[in-house]
Protein backbone atom coordinates (compact mmCIF):
# COMPACT_ATOMS: atom_id res chain seq x y z
CA UNK A 1 0.00 0.00 0.00
CA UNK A 2 1.27 3.68 -0.76
CA UNK A 3 -0.21 5.19 2.28
CA UNK A 4 -2.40 7.30 -0.40
CA UNK A 5 -6.00 8.17 0.60
CA UNK A 6 -7.91 7.93 -2.05
CA UNK A 7 -11.55 9.17 -0.44
CA UNK A 8 -11.90 13.10 -0.47
CA UNK A 9 -14.15 12.71 2.48
CA UNK A 10 -13.67 11.66 6.32
CA UNK A 11 -15.23 8.14 7.11
CA UNK A 12 -17.15 8.80 10.65
CA UNK A 13 -18.67 5.65 12.14
CA UNK A 14 -22.50 5.48 12.16
CA UNK A 15 -25.66 3.75 14.01
CA UNK A 16 -28.13 3.73 11.73
CA UNK A 17 -30.89 1.67 10.12
CA UNK A 18 -32.49 1.25 7.08
CA UNK A 19 -34.42 -0.41 4.89
CA UNK A 20 -34.48 -0.97 1.09
CA UNK A 21 -37.80 -1.85 -0.44
CA UNK A 22 -36.88 -1.34 -4.32
CA UNK A 23 -34.36 -1.38 -6.47
CA UNK A 24 -33.61 0.31 -9.85
CA UNK A 25 -30.95 1.00 -12.64
CA UNK A 26 -30.85 4.01 -15.36
CA UNK A 27 -32.46 1.48 -17.56
CA UNK A 28 -35.53 1.28 -16.31
CA UNK A 29 -34.76 -2.50 -14.30
CA UNK A 30 -37.23 -2.20 -11.26
CA UNK A 31 -36.72 -4.75 -8.79
CA UNK A 32 -39.70 -4.78 -6.51
CA UNK A 33 -39.98 -5.91 -2.59
CA UNK A 34 -36.82 -6.39 -1.56
CA UNK A 35 -37.61 -5.26 2.11
CA UNK A 36 -33.53 -5.40 3.13
CA UNK A 37 -33.23 -4.35 6.60
CA UNK A 38 -29.56 -2.48 6.33
CA UNK A 39 -27.31 -1.34 8.92
CA UNK A 40 -25.39 1.55 7.79
CA UNK A 41 -22.01 1.18 9.67
CA UNK A 42 -20.22 4.39 8.27
CA UNK A 43 -20.62 7.49 5.97
CA UNK A 44 -19.37 10.28 4.07
CA UNK A 45 -19.90 13.35 2.19
CA UNK A 46 -19.34 10.67 -0.47
CA UNK A 47 -21.15 7.89 0.63
CA UNK A 48 -22.37 5.22 2.79
CA UNK A 49 -20.73 1.66 4.15
CA UNK A 50 -23.68 -0.83 4.85
CA UNK A 51 -24.15 -4.32 5.85
CA UNK A 52 -27.23 -6.77 5.34
CA UNK A 53 -27.71 -10.27 4.44
CA UNK A 54 -29.41 -9.64 1.53
CA UNK A 55 -27.66 -10.16 -1.88
CA UNK A 56 -27.93 -6.98 -3.69
CA UNK A 57 -26.99 -6.31 -7.26
CA UNK A 58 -24.01 -3.78 -7.67
CA UNK A 59 -24.59 -1.14 -9.67
CA UNK A 60 -28.15 -0.29 -9.02
CA UNK A 61 -29.17 2.18 -6.70
CA UNK A 62 -32.24 3.08 -4.18
CA UNK A 63 -33.72 6.17 -2.38
CA UNK A 64 -32.80 6.84 1.18
CA UNK A 65 -33.71 9.55 3.75
CA UNK A 66 -30.54 9.41 6.15
CA UNK A 67 -30.75 11.42 9.30
CA UNK A 68 -27.75 12.36 11.13
CA UNK A 69 -28.36 13.99 14.93
CA UNK A 70 -31.92 15.38 15.00
CA UNK A 71 -34.61 16.11 12.57
CA UNK A 72 -33.30 18.97 10.56
CA UNK A 73 -30.72 17.20 8.83
CA UNK A 74 -32.23 14.52 7.01
CA UNK A 75 -30.69 14.41 3.71
CA UNK A 76 -32.90 12.73 0.80
CA UNK A 77 -31.00 10.96 -1.69
CA UNK A 78 -30.43 8.72 -4.27
CA UNK A 79 -27.57 5.98 -3.25
CA UNK A 80 -25.86 3.60 -6.07
CA UNK A 81 -24.51 0.44 -4.78
CA UNK A 82 -20.63 0.17 -5.77
CA UNK A 83 -18.47 -2.78 -4.23
CA UNK A 84 -19.66 -5.71 -1.65
CA UNK A 85 -17.75 -8.06 0.02
CA UNK A 86 -18.26 -10.64 2.68
CA UNK A 87 -18.35 -9.51 6.39
CA UNK A 88 -15.24 -11.20 8.51
CA UNK A 89 -17.85 -13.19 10.48
CA UNK A 90 -19.34 -14.15 7.09
CA UNK A 91 -22.51 -13.44 8.44
CA UNK A 92 -23.85 -10.52 6.29
CA UNK A 93 -22.35 -8.95 3.24
CA UNK A 94 -20.83 -5.15 3.17
CA UNK A 95 -21.63 -2.63 0.81
CA UNK A 96 -19.85 0.32 -0.40
CA UNK A 97 -22.48 2.89 -2.16
CA UNK A 98 -21.95 6.33 -3.15
CA UNK A 99 -24.22 9.24 -3.12
CA UNK A 100 -25.85 10.30 -6.61
CA UNK A 101 -27.21 13.96 -6.60
CA UNK A 102 -27.01 15.08 -3.51
CA UNK A 103 -26.93 18.78 -3.85
CA UNK A 104 -23.55 20.42 -2.34
CA UNK A 105 -25.60 22.60 -0.11
CA UNK A 106 -25.94 19.82 1.92
CA UNK A 107 -22.69 19.28 2.91
CA UNK A 108 -23.12 21.35 6.20
CA UNK A 109 -25.38 18.22 7.60
CA UNK A 110 -22.29 16.12 7.53
CA UNK A 111 -19.87 19.21 8.74
CA UNK A 112 -21.96 19.57 11.64
CA UNK A 113 -22.52 15.47 11.95
CA UNK A 114 -18.45 15.35 12.36
CA UNK A 115 -18.30 18.56 14.71
CA UNK A 116 -21.13 16.62 17.18
CA UNK A 117 -19.11 13.36 16.95
CA UNK A 118 -16.11 14.73 17.27
CA UNK A 119 -17.19 16.49 20.74
CA UNK A 120 -18.04 13.55 22.10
Amino acid sequence: MSGFEKRRSKRMDINLKLMISNLFKQDNVVISNVDAPIEVTDISKGGIGFNTTATLPIGYYFNACIILGNDESQLYTVVRIIRSSLTSDGSSIHYGAEFIGKADILDYIFDEYEASSEEV
